[in-house]
């Protein structure tokens, strides 16, 4: 039988995506393999370019490996303060960015750009689509994880070619989220940016034309 999603279904799904946030802090109590697994099949729902389907997932779990993303961050947040000055580059200092440290779950998303599923359907115009569609998949893992009280934070302050070879994969893999997920220490409804004064949410019109 179709479901029918009715009006507080709705406006439940509507708080769930406002309640969506970018998680930086991070409680270090563990979270059991199956959970993050079913969270996972959840994401492999998502839509993707003629049936594509070219996210792969890495767990990253050895401490070596977490400490070279950790390090990668590191050098690459230096080199993103130092291209701000003044009051910009005091904000920037004062952020938290990452949970990388405390998050017990690291999961590296990449795009197999050489994959063969969907015999390149909707690629001939577009090949970015094929990012698009782990995009998707992400933003699916995000919401599933944010309805199951888990906190998700993505770390994109750092070489993906780096986080590349740190983690040994296939050559026609390549890194499209580096993510940090664990239960939140805090939870708001604004963005920590718009909290920090680092930037507005700008409103629907302000985005949207009519031609």
């Amino acid at each position: 039988m179709t479901p029918t999603f009715d009006a507080d279904f709705r406006a439940r799904f509507r708080d769930l995506v406002l309640w969506r946030r970018d998680v930086r802090r991070f409680r270090r109590d563990p979270i059991a393999r199956p959970r993050i697994e079913a969270l996972l099949e959840v994401a492999s729902h998502a839509p993707s370019v003629g049936l594509s389907q070219p996210w792969r997932f890495v767990h990253v779990e050895l401490p070596e490996r977490r400490v070279a993303v950790v390090k990668s961050f590191t050098d690459a947040n230096d080199k993103a303060l130092a291209g701000y000055a003044g009051e910009k580059q005091a904000i920037y200092a004062g952020l938290k960015l990452e949970g990388l440290r405390e998050a017990p779950v690291h999961l590296a998303v990449f795009s197999d750009d050489g994959t063969h599923s969907g015999s390149g359907l909707g690629q001939q115009t577009m090949p970015e689509t094929l990012h698009y569609s782990v995009v998707a998949a992400i933003q699916t893992l995000w919401l599933a994880a944010r309805a199951d009280g888990i906190g998700m934070g993505w770390v994109s302050i750092l070489d993906p070619k780096a986080v590349k070879r740190v983690l040994d994969v296939p050559a026609g893999w390549n890194l499209v989220a580096y993510l940090c997920l664990g239960f939140p220490a805090e939870e708001h409804l604004d963005p920590e940016l718009e909290r920090h004064h680092w930037e507005v949410r700008r409103n629907l019109e302000d985005v949207t034309l009519v031609r």
